[in-house]
């Protein structure tokens, strides 16, 4: 059993010496929500193992900054889409225009209602649906299909510990999360025989902008820098179809999710998230 598991790491080690990232997942990475935080973490990430990148928000001028940040540090061409990814047919026409070999999707925008579900509005709820299901979905079809043909590729999808079971105050945007996770590992089982790299990260709380300018915020358990949950999620790729950044945050995830009831679950997820308006 030993020297079998030895010759398994042998063999993994061998094929990503001999195929690189920069090969594998280039020439291009989309990132989608990549302006700042997490998702300009990603970029930062991406472009240090070399591949080019494009990058989607609605912030023109976040996007900008970022875009020179990177050119700069690290050489590689960045191009800037500033687009609604609640359009997905906007946001299809203008990566399509590209006429760019992407061989690396990322997916971290999300849009997130919080407080109670009953005074949630209509719009608010469309947003979510749109953001966190729709254009993820139908990006990783748009996008899949090229890395099909060529035999390689990668897809990362966001997801959260907070859709592993239901989180008050958070309902829409945790189902939306358990969504994402689902469909990953399914595709990962489909599209590993073609060559193609599927994963789900199910992060904790991280310190984005956002984060840390919350009124009410302080670091729960298992908080992590947008850097670190980036690199050990981009270090993850090939291993899918889930990885859990930080040792907290598995021992978290496996305890809701394998060890506790469902009605346990939801009220400890409640004590965390009951009180967010």
């Amino acid at each position: 059993m030993a020297r079998a598991t030895t010759d398994n790491r042998v063999r993994k080690n061998i094929t990503r010496t001999a195929r690189p990232f920069s090969e594998k997942y280039g020439p291009y990475a989309l990132v989608a929500g990549g302006s700042y935080g997490l998702g300009a973490a990603f970029a930062e990430g991406i472009a240090r193992r070399g591949v080019n990148l494009v990058i989607v928000a609605r912030n023109r001028e976040a996007l900008i900054a970022t875009a020179a940040r990177i050119r700069e540090a690290h050489g590689v061409d960045v191009i800037t889409i500033a687009a609604d990814l609640s359009d997905f047919d906007d946001v299809k026409k203008r990566v399509t225009g590209l006429g760019l070999d992407i061989g690396l999707l990322i997916y971290d925008a999300a849009f997130v209602p919080i407080g109670s579900f009953a005074e949630a509005t209509e719009d608010q709820l469309s947003a979510a649906a749109a953001v966190n299901v729709r254009t993820p979905l139908l990006m990783t079809r748009l996008l899949s299909a090229p890395m099909i043909e060529r035999g390689r590729g990668g897809i990362v999808l966001m997801s959260s510990l907070a859709g592993g079971q239901g989180s008050p105050n958070l309902a829409t945007y945790a189902a939306t999360k358990a969504f994402n996770t689902i469909l990953a590992e399914g595709l990962w089982k489909e599209f590993t025989p073609l060559g193609l790299d599927v994963l789900v990260c199910t992060a904790g709380a991280i310190l984005t902008p956002g984060y840390e300018q919350a009124e009410s915020a302080r670091p729960a358990p298992g908080t992590m820098s947008p850097t670190a949950v980036a690199e050990q999620t981009l270090n993850a790729l090939g291993d899918g179809p889930v990885v859990v950044p930080g040792a907290v945050n598995k021992i978290g995830r496996f305890l809701m999710t394998r060890l506790l009831s469902r009605r346990a679950a939801i009220g400890i997820m409640s004590k965390n998230t009951g009180g967010l308006s």
